[in-house]
């Protein structure tokens, strides 16, 4: 039955969904809260987080790989146990082993018997083997852990830019939205002088065209911040939409654009992941080296057998055996057995020698990509430097643009009111004014732009986080 309070709540409930969506897409996205989120659901960092865990698991795994193997087995079986005197050799495996005499023909006599085993065996001493193996399983999972790490840093970075293109193509979108107005106003005056006979209505044409490539520059540049737009929440991990971004900073001067350049340390995250790829093939060298020596193994079986034949079974006594599956199945007999052994491939040095020499041209290239990518990173910093200053000049310079833009498109607009002007004056006024709005706002986030730069060249993004 329906009653008032479930109609109200089947009524008001839409409505507090939908109002409770739009408070979501109202809130504005901080920089901080973009970089946050991107760590907590971009796929590559959450799929290189688990290579880090299973490099750990590897760690773990290679340490007990030094433990002994301690095995325990049983078996039952049925069948005959004629023997024959003569050589073989178990090539691959392939061989029964039926204990009994030899007789004179061949013996159908068929009886249970069981074997239960325990076997201990242990690498006691290899030269080196496992605890190289446990290095290098160290070492590859520090090399996980750097990749891990600069794939942070780089994507915190690429979203960084991101969030400033499309902070860059919002504002440039309403300084199009703003010329439409002023085209659309200057329309509206050039049409009334024309109907009243006071310019030519060839002024109606070019202001109507005016208008006409200020919706198209509009259109345009909201294909590029609807781009802009799709590309971040990409790189968040969130399913694409609109953002309201914070844009009171980017008007303000950064305070760390007047810090000293500061060069790329040895931890810059990018750095370090390639000291690690060098590191990783330099412990395999190491554990190569080790598979030339012999090993030493120590090795124990504590047996149990059972049987349908008797101990007396034999040519002359062919039925001193039992069918019963319990007789043949309890153990009967058992032995000991306890050794040391070693196993020493004399031919396998010349395979590791030339191994050893493959992993150390694979480590003379990882160094040569590390010095390339550290080159290539100083550059960057020096390019920083630059942008930096060019950025500042283009700053200082785009309220002096501004200003007088605005102030030629007043007079022009004044001047063509009263027929002092034509209207391509007011039309290239028009246009320099929209032209300063696009050079204002390229400027203001330039300066941002560098600032990022410079702190992705340093291997420090809180150059750029700490102004937030």
């Amino acid at each position: 039955m329906l009653t008032k309070s479930n109609f109200l709540f089947l009524f008001i409930s839409p409505v507090l969904f939908l109002s409770l969506k739009a408070n979501c897409q109202d809130k504005i996205l901080s920089l901080p809260e973009a970089l946050q989120t991107s760590l907590t659901h971009y796929g590559t960092i959450k799929a290189k987080t688990n290579y880090v865990l299973a490099a750990e698991a590897a760690v773990r795994q290679s340490q007990k790989e030094y433990l002994p193997d301690f095995s325990i087995s049983g078996q039952h079986d049925y069948g005959t146990i004629n023997g024959q005197n003569g050589a073989f050799y178990g090539f691959r495996g392939l061989n029964s082993s039926s204990s009994g005499p030899p007789m004179e023909a061949q013996n159908w006599n068929a009886a249970f018997g069981s074997l239960y085993l325990a076997n201990v065996s242990w690498d006691f001493f290899s030269f080196g083997k496992a605890r190289e193996r446990i290095e290098l399983a160290k070492a590859s999972r520090s090399q996980d852990e750097a990749d891990l790490t600069q794939e942070q840093f780089q994507h915190q970075v690429r979203v960084a830019g991101a969030y400033l293109n499309l902070q860059a193509a919002q504002r440039l979108a309403q300084s199009q939205e703003r010329n439409l107005e002023r085209a659309l106003a200057l329309k509206r005056v050039v049409v009334a002088r024309a109907q009243n006979g006071l310019n030519p209505g060839v002024d109606s044409s070019l202001a109507n065209a005016e208008v006409s490539s200020a919706r198209i520059a509009l259109t345009r540049s909201q294909d590029t911040e609807q781009e802009q737009s799709n590309q971040l929440a990409q790189l968040l991990g969130v399913p694409s939409q609109v953002f309201r971004l914070d844009s009171t900073f980017i008007t303000k001067i950064p305070v760390a654009l007047t810090a000293n350049a500061t060069l790329p340390s040895d931890n810059h995250p990018v750095l370090t992941f390639y000291r690690r790829r060098v590191q990783v093939s330099q412990e395999r060298e190491k554990y190569f080296r080790t598979l030339q020596y012999p090993t030493l193994s120590f090795f124990s079986v504590l047996q149990g057998r059972g049987s349908g034949f008797g101990y007396d079974y034999n040519e002359g006594n062919t039925q001193a055996y039992s069918k019963s599956y319990r007789e043949g199945v309890v153990p009967s007999r058992g032995n000991y057995l306890v050794g040391v052994g070693l196993v020493w491939n004399l031919t396998s040095s010349l395979r590791v020698q030339q191994q050893v020499q493959a992993q150390q041209y694979t480590s003379r290239a990882l160094n040569e990509e590390y010095a390339l990518v550290n080159q290539r990173i100083q550059a960057q910093q020096s390019l920083a430097e630059t942008k930096i200053q060019n950025a500042l000049r283009n700053y200082r310079e785009a309220p002096v643009q501004i200003q007088a833009a605005t102030n030629a498109y007043q007079q022009k607009k004044v001047l063509y009111t009263n027929g002092l002007a034509t209207i391509v004056d007011i039309t290239q006024a028009l246009y320099a004014l929209n032209r300063a709005e696009i050079d204002r706002d390229i400027a203001n986030t330039n300066v941002w732009q560098a600032l990022l730069l410079k702190a992705a060249a340093a291997g420090d993004l809180s150059i750029f986080t700490n102004e937030f």
